[in-house]
C-alpha cells in the first residue's frame, strides 16, 4: 500500500482530532479506558468493572445521596456475615473483590462488593445489571467465570464468583513480554471458544483485552468483567454505543458507525498480536496517534512468524469489517482457519488439551499472581457489616431491581 500524502495526513488527523472532541463525554462514561501501557499492574486488576484508580472503599463522596437509605437486599437467602473475607484482590472505582470463604461449606469464592452511591452517581446501573444477566448465562462455560449468586444490602451489590487465581494474562504477558506461537494458539483458541458462545446467545462482548483474561490454577483461560457486552445482538444487527479499551478499539468503533458482533474478533486479533509480539497492534503513547494508527496504518507484522499466524492476523485485524474473518460465519470462520489447525476443538472445550503454562499455585490461599498492594491491605468492616433491612429508599431499589439471584440447589 502506497504512503498517504500530507494532506490525506492533514484530514486523517482531523478526523482523529474530531473523535477525541466530540466523543470526550461519552468517552468518560462509558469506555472503561486503561489509560496507557504505562499503567502499573496495580491499576489494572481483573474482574471490577472499571480500570482506574478507585477512591478508598469507606470514602464518602460529595455527593448528597451519601445519607439516603438505599434499601434491604431482595434476597433474605444471602447476607455479607455468611462469609469470611479474607484478603482484597482487586479493586476498581466501584468497590473491591475479595477473598472470601463460605462458612458453611468452606468453599472460596471471589466476591466483587461494589457501592450503590459510587454507581448511581456515575450513571453505571445499566453496566452492572448487564454484567449481572450475562454472567447469569455463562455459568456452563468452561472459559467464562461462573456466577453462583449475587444479593445486595442497602449499600452494596454482591456479585459471587468463581475464584481464579492464576493471575492476568497481561501480570504474564508483562512478566515475559510475549509467548511463542502454540501458547498464543492455544490461549487465543480458547478466547475464541468463549466469545463464540457469547455470540450464539446473541451477546457481543466488546471489551476482550489481557487485563480481563485470568488464567485458572491449571492455566486455562477464564473471561471475566461483562459490563460492556451488548445482549440482545441478532448475526445481522448492529450498535452503536461509543465504548471499549482505547488500544482495543475497531475502526468502526472509533468512526462511530454502526458495528456488528465482529467488533470481538477485531479484539482477539489485537490480544492475538499483543501476545505474540508483546505490544497491541497499532499502539502509541500518543493516544490520537494511536487512533489514526488504526484508522488508517496498516497492519505491520515483524519477526519470523509463521504464514498461518500472519494469515489469521491479516483477516481478524481487517479495516473493514465487511472483510474482516468471522463477518461470514462468526465462530465457525475462527475455527477453521490454518492457525488453530493443532487444535482439536472438542478436547479444548473439555479441557483434555493440557495447558502450555502452569501457575503453579499451591491452593486457593496461595496469592502470588495478585498485587501484594491488594492483599496486604486491611479489610474493611463495613465489607461484612449488614444494615438495617428495615430502611428502604425506593430509587435506589427500583435500580437494581432483579439484581439478587441464587440457584435455587445453592439456596
Amino acid at each position: 500500500m502506497h504512503s498517504p500524502g500530507p494532506q490525506t495526513l492533514f484530514m486523517s488527523l482531523g478526523k482523529t482530532k474530531d473523535i477525541i472532541k466530540h466523543g470526550r463525554e461519552r468517552f468518560e462514561q462509558a469506555i472503561k479506558a486503561s489509560g496507557s501501557r504505562l499503567c502499573s499492574y496495580v491499576e489494572r486488576v481483573a474482574f471490577l468493572m472499571d480500570r482506574s484508580k478507585s477512591p478508598d472503599d469507606n470514602s464518602e463522596p460529595s455527593s448528597p445521596t451519601v445519607n439516603i437509605n438505599l434499601g434491604p437486599s431482595a434476597n433474605p437467602n444471602a447476607k455479607p456475615t455468611d462469609f469470611d473475607f479474607l484478603k482484597i484482590i482487586g479493586k476498581g472505582s466501584f468497590g473491591k473483590v475479595l477473598l472470601a470463604k463460605h462458612k458453611s461449606d468452606g468453599r472460596f469464592y471471589a466476591v466483587k462488593v461494589l457501592q450503590k452511591k459510587s454507581i448511581l452517581k456515575k450513571k453505571e446501573q445499566n453496566h452492572i445489571m448487564a454484567e449481572r444477566n450475562v454472567l447469569l448465562k455463562n455459568v456452563k462455560h468452561p472459559f467464562l467465570v461462573g456466577l453462583h449468586y449475587s444479593f445486595q444490602t442497602k449499600e452494596k451489590l454482591y456479585f459471587v464468583l468463581d475464584y481464579v487465581n492464576g493471575g492476568e494474562l497481561f501480570f504474564h504477558l508483562q512478566r515475559e513480554r510475549c509467548f511463542r506461537e502454540p501458547r498464543a494458539c492455544f490461549y487465543a483458541a480458547e478466547m475464541a471458544s468463549a466469545v463464540g458462545y457469547l455470540h450464539s446467545l446473541n451477546i457481543v462482548y466488546r471489551d476482550l483485552k489481557p487485563e480481563n483474561i485470568l488464567l485458572d490454577c491449571q492455566g486455562h483461560v477464564v473471561l471475566t468483567d461483562f459490563g460492556l457486552c451488548k445482549e440482545g445482538m441478532e448475526p445481522e444487527e448492529t450498535t452503536s454505543t461509543f465504548c471499549g479499551t482505547p488500544e482495543y478499539l475497531a475502526p468502526e468503533v472509533l468512526k462511530k458507525e454502526p458495528y456488528d458482533r465482529t467488533v470481538d474478533w477485531w479484539c482477539l486479533g489485537a490480544v492475538l498480536y499483543e501476545m505474540l509480539f508483546g505490544l497491541p497492534p497499532f499502539y502509541s503513547r500518543d493516544v490520537s496517534q494511536m487512533y489514526d494508527n488504526i484508522l488508517y496504518k496498516p497492519l505491520q507484522i515483524q519477526g519470523t512468524k509463521t504464514m498461518a499466524a500472519c494469515d489469521i492476523l491479516q483477516g481478524l485485524l481487517h479495516k473493514d469489517k465487511k472483510q474482516r474473518l468471522g463477518a461470514k460465519t462468526d465462530f465457525l470462520e475462527i475455527k477453521n482457519h490454518v492457525f488453530f489447525s493443532p487444535i482439536n476443538w472438542d478436547d479444548l472445550y473439555h479441557k483434555r488439551i493440557t495447558p502450555p503454562f502452569n501457575p503453579n499455585v499451591a491452593g486457593p490461599a496461595d496469592l502470588r499472581h495478585f498485587d501484594p498492594a491488594f492483599t496486604q491491605e486491611a479489610v474493611s468492616s463495613s465489607i461484612i457489616r449488614t444494615p438495617d433491612l428495615a430502611a428502604s429508599c425506593s430509587s435506589a431499589t427500583d435500580a437494581f431491581l432483579g439484581f439478587s439471584y441464587a440457584p435455587n440447589e445453592e439456596r
